[in-house]
């Protein structure tokens, strides 16, 4: 299993953890299912009442798709196979409240999940980016769910510097990405405290809640998701090229970067 979940009746709170610390957690088919699964069944699950996202090891929450995951492509330029689409609890219907954990790095695909949970409280090492424009490919599904969490001007800039810059917690927070900084290794236990207050509380006005919050970034993000696939496909390196630059700029990965 490439996910961990632990589920707390009294609470009524579950703690789902990405659990491939030694990928940073990076996901690959299997925890994308797993993912989908997870979500979809809490919608049946009673006892749970709100969940807390994180990912095991401290070193990351989550650095975006495996890429060694071979996912075959159609060969229109309007559509994508995109296994990250699925790994959200709101692209799997669930209106349970969800809160995000975030130790170490958060980055690329990591904005999937990212994008559909309530809040994010991270610890004081958090760092966010998006590695897309380095290698060579265009940042559409991320783009969108960081400009409907950010300002335009600060979801642009960490979206177009790629792996050049790293924005930290505390920039993070100034910004309205995440709602709270803690020490690192507290983060969770905060987002534990939380989500027990949202599981003490009446479940259909919490639900009926995060529906409403929601219908006022559904649109926006239904319209950039249209667009995604032909920008992927015009803007996109082939994919070897992309392999050459990451395979170049990898081995350097943590230096020459700055963290604002």
């Amino acid at each position: 299993m490439t996910l961990s979940v632990v589920r707390d009746e009294k609470t009524g709170v579950a703690v789902v953890t990405l659990n491939r610390p030694e990928k940073h957690n990076a996901i690959d088919l299997e925890t994308a299912a797993e993912l989908a699964a997870a979500w979809r069944g809490f919608r049946y699950d009673e006892a749970i009442r709100a969940v807390v996202l994180t990912g095991a090891g401290g070193k990351a929450f989550c650095t975006g798709i495996d890429r060694a995951a071979e996912v075959p492509q159609p060969t229109s330029p309007y559509a994508i196979d995109d296994p990250l689409l699925t790994i959200g609890p709101k692209a799997n219907d669930l209106w349970k409240p969800v809160i995000a954990a975030v130790r170490g790095m958060a980055c690329g695909g990591a904005f999937y999940l990212l994008g559909e949970v309530e809040f994010v409280i991270a610890a004081e090492d958090a760092t966010f980016f998006d590695p897309h424009t380095t290698y060579g490919m265009v940042s559409a599904y991320e783009s969108a769910h960081l400009a409907t969490r950010l300002p335009f001007g600060e979801a642009a800039r960490l979206a177009l510097m790629g792996t050049a810059e790293r924005v930290s917690a505390r920039r993070a927070y100034e910004t309205g990405l995440v709602s709270e900084v803690t020490a690192p290794g507290e983060e969770v236990g905060a987002a534990l405290a939380c989500a027990e207050t949202l599981a003490s509380y009446p479940t259909g006005a919490v639900q009926g809640t995060v529906r409403a919050l929601w219908t006022t970034r559904a649109p926006a993000l239904a319209d950039s998701f249209a667009h995604a696939p032909h920008l992927i496909a015009l803007g996109n390196l082939p994919a070897e090229r992309q392999g050459e630059l990451f395979g170049r700029r990898g081995k350097g990965r943590g230096k020459g970067f700055r963290v604002r």
